[in-house]
Parts: C-alpha cells; structure tokens; sequence
C-alpha cells in the first residue's frame, strides 16, 4: 500500500485561478502545558523544493531537523510567530494560536495573494484564505510550516529546560507526560506553565 505524503495540488489549482505567491501556515503548541504556541509561515519556490517533506509528526527528529535547514535554505520567505503563556492564560489557546498565526504572517518579507491554514480556523489577514483540515498530511506548503514551527518550538523548549530542568522541557517540550504532571507536584509551577490548563492531574 502507497502512503500518500503531502503535495502541490492545492497549491497548482489555486494558481490556476490566481497569480502570486501561496504561504503555508501551521502551528505547534497549543495542547502543550508550558512553553509558548509558534506558528510559521512559509513561503515555497515551487522550482526547488526538498524532497520528502511531510507533515513534522510522521518525521523522527533527525530528519525534522534535516528538513528544516533545507526548507530554510530553499524557501523564498518563512516567519515565525509567537503567542506566549501569559497570552494564552489572558486571551484563551485558540484566540493566542491566531494571533501567532498572524504574527507568522506579517513576518513574511514577501505579501502572499493566498494563505493555506491548517485546520478549521484562521485568522484575518489581507490576502486570500483557505483552511485545510489536516492539512499538513495533504498540502506540501503547509507541511513545510509545520516542520518549521515543530523545529522551532523545540529549541525554544530546549532553552526554557536549561533555566528549569526538573521539568524535562527538553524531551516533553512541554507537553503532559506522566513525568511532566509529577514534577509539577513536587515543584509547584514555573513561570512558562499556563495557569489556564489543567496542570495537576
């Protein structure tokens, strides 16, 4: 059996009805405990893409980080947006995930005229939208954008640990693991936790 990955014909039908530039966008974070969520925004030169991307989830973490410098390398413009905890204690995880996504966006040096978002929500922004749910297993911008942000959380949450190591940012990047919830309970809260979540299990 063939595993489909991610390819250009989202991408090739927009283009048909429309020129200019197509961006992906994708998030990671927003089910974490701690740690900010961070959108990326990528931009692909159709004529020099990397092979074998697809959605960060299905890549092991070499292969995300080979990724990543390729798409870095060839991309014609990526950005990278940040909500972090207190944003998303104050304005609740979809509402700070948009707002990243946005931030992503403006960061762009080049204005897309289309903008395909993972999911079934999107922010406003000043071009043309379409929102793909599961888009990062479908559509090749969008997976690029996941690589992106999945990379660049991580080394974020690599940082985050070396200030606060009894909680093991650096392997659960912030997410709930068993081991996560128990140092909670023996350590109490650090200041990138988001006090909105459910921390204690």
């Amino acid at each position: 059996m063939m595993i489909k990955k991610p390819d250009l014909k989202l991408e090739k039908k927009i283009l048909s009805d429309c020129k200019g530039k197509i961006c992906g966008i994708d998030e990671v974070g927003r089910g974490a405990l701690a740690g900010p969520v961070i959108s990326a925004a990528v931009i692909l030169d159709f004529n020099n893409i990397p092979l074998d991307i697809n959605d960060s989830k299905k890549l092991s973490k070499l292969n995300r980080e080979n990724k990543y410098k390729e798409i870095c390398n060839s991309a014609i413009s990526i950005g990278i947006g940040i909500s972090n905890n207190e944003e998303i204690d104050k304005n609740n995880i979809l509402e700070a995930t948009l707002l990243s996504m946005k931030r992503a966006y403006k960061k762009l040096h080049i204005k897309p005229t289309f903008a395909l978002i993972d999911g079934n929500k999107a922010p406003v922004l000043d071009c043309k939208i379409k929102t793909v749910i599961k888009g990062d297993n479908v559509c090749l911008s969008i997976a690029a954008a996941s690589i992106i942000a999945k990379v660049y959380r991580d080394r974020v949450m690599n940082e985050i640990d070396k200030k606060y190591p009894e909680y093991n940012f650096k392997n659960n990047v912030g997410y709930g693991t068993k081991e996560h919830y128990n140092a909670i309970q023996s350590n109490g809260i650090s200041i990138y936790h988001r006090k909105s979540f459910n921390l204690f299990h």
